[in-house]
């Protein structure tokens, strides 16, 4: 059966990698000064990649 934290993982740290690309060419958003993307983009990197770690590590088992 198809562990569902590989496609998950792999949705995630794709749309983090876009996110973070894209900050670079609109730093900022509307009504802030923060970088959101750049933030959400860290983010769903980190938890794309730990659901894919997670995943290889249960087919060790």
């Amino acid at each position: 059966m198809l562990d569902l934290r590989i496609p998950s993982g792999f949705f995630f740290a794709i749309t983090g990698v876009i996110l973070i690309v894209v900050s670079f060419t609109n730093p900022h958003a509307a009504m802030t000064e923060a970088n959101v993307d750049l933030y959400t983009g860290l983010a769903m990197l980190v938890f794309g990649g730990a659901l894919l770690a997670l995943a290889r590590r249960s087919k060790k088992a």
